[in-house]
C-alpha cells in the first residue's frame, strides 16, 4: 500500500491548516465530498496527513506487525481523526485501489475499535465501521475508473470523501455528473499571505536560534527577499531555510542576510511550483 510519506519537516499551524480542517470536519460530519485545490507546495498534503495523524500511524498500518505499549497512543489518535489518508501511485490502477483502500479502511477500524472497546471485553458481533472521512491526495493520478471506484466506495460506505489536487481538478469532476453531483463542499488552499507569512518566518529565524526584528533593516531586506523568491509557498520556503541554514553553519554565520538568501536560492532549483 502507498503510504505517501511526507518528507520531514515542521509543522506551523496557519491560517489556511485551520480553514482546512474546517472544511474536513464539514465532509466528515455530513458526508459529502469534498476538493481541495491549490498549486503544488503550498501545504495541502501536510495539513491532510496532520489532520488524519498520520505520520504517527503510518509505519504501524503498513508494517501491521506485533503489537507494542506505545500504539496505544497511535489507536487514540486514530480514534480523533477517524480518518483514512491515502495516495494512489502513478499510473494507479482499479486493482490496486481495490486491495490498498478497503485493506487500510479496515485496519484504522480495527485500531479504533482497541482504543473504543473496554478492556476484557469478548467481542460477540462483527466490529463496528469507525473510519468517518477518506482522504485521496494527488488525486489527479487517477483514471477515470478509479474515480468511479471510489464514487462506488463513497457510496456503500457511508463516509466523507475529500480529494486533493492541483488546480482545475474541479472542472475535470464536472464532466462526472455521478460524482459531482456529490460534491458538497470545495476549498482552494492558498499561499501564505502578509502577516501570516511574517509569523510562519519568525517562527524559522527563532528554529535557527535567530530573533527577527522587524525594524532592523537588514532583516526586513532579508524577509523581502525571501517573500520575493517564495511567494509564500511553503514548500519551497522550508527547502529554502535548508539552505539557508547550511550556508550560516559553513560560514560562521549568526545572521540572515540578503547575500545569505541569495547564495541559498542560488543552490535551488526553482520553476513553476
Amino acid at each position: 500500500m502507498a503510504d505517501g510519506s511526507a518528507r520531514a519537516t515542521s509543522f506551523i499551524s496557519t491560517q489556511e491548516h485551520r480553514r482546512f480542517t474546517e472544511f474536513a470536519n464539514a465532509v466528515r460530519k455530513h458526508r459529502y465530498i469534498g476538493l481541495c485545490h491549490g498549486t503544488a507546495g503550498v501545504g495541502k498534503t501536510l495539513s491532510a496527513r496532520r489532520y488524519a495523524r498520520w505520520d504517527g500511524a503510518v509505519d504501524l498500518l503498513m508494517t501491521w506487525g506485533a503489537r507494542q505499549a506505545s500504539d496505544l497512543k497511535i489507536y487514540a489518535d486514530l480514534a480523533r481523526a477517524r480518518a483514512v489518508f491515502y495516495t494512489p501511485t502513478v499510473g494507479s490502477t482499479l486493482r490496486e485501489l481495490r486491495q490498498d483502500l478497503p485493506r487500510l479502511i479496515d485496519r484504522v477500524d480495527i485500531c479504533i475499535d482497541q482504543h473504543v472497546r473496554p478492556k476484557d471485553q469478548i467481542v460477540v458481533s462483527p466490529r463496528k465501521h469507525f473510519v468517518e472521512l477518506l482522504i485521496v491526495d494527488e488525486a489527479d493520478r487517477l483514471s477515470n475508473t478509479g474515480l468511479e471506484y471510489l464514487r462506488d466506495l463513497f457510496d456503500r460506505q457511508g463516509i466523507g470523501l475529500i480529494l486533493i489536487g492541483m488546480p482545475g481538478i474541479e472542472k475535470r469532476m464536472e464532466r462526472y455528473a455521478q460524482l459531482f453531483s456529490r460534491v458538497g463542499f470545495a476549498h482552494q488552499y492558498r499561499p501564505l499571505q502578509d502577516q501570516e507569512l511574517t509569523f510562519v518566518l519568525t517562527r524559522r529565524w527563532r528554529d535557527l536560534g535567530l530573533a527577527m526584528d522587524e525594524a532592523d533593516f537588514t532583516d526586513a531586506q532579508a524577509v523581502a527577499t525571501i517573500v520575493r523568491i517564495t511567494g509564500g509557498n511553503f514548500r519551497l520556503l522550508h527547502r529554502l531555510f535548508v539552505q539557508i541554514e547550511r550556508i550560516l553553519r559553513i560560514n560562521g554565520l549568526n545572521a540572515i542576510t540578503d547575500d545569505v538568501v541569495e547564495a541559498a536560492r542560488s543552490t535551488l532549483v526553482i520553476g513553476v511550483t
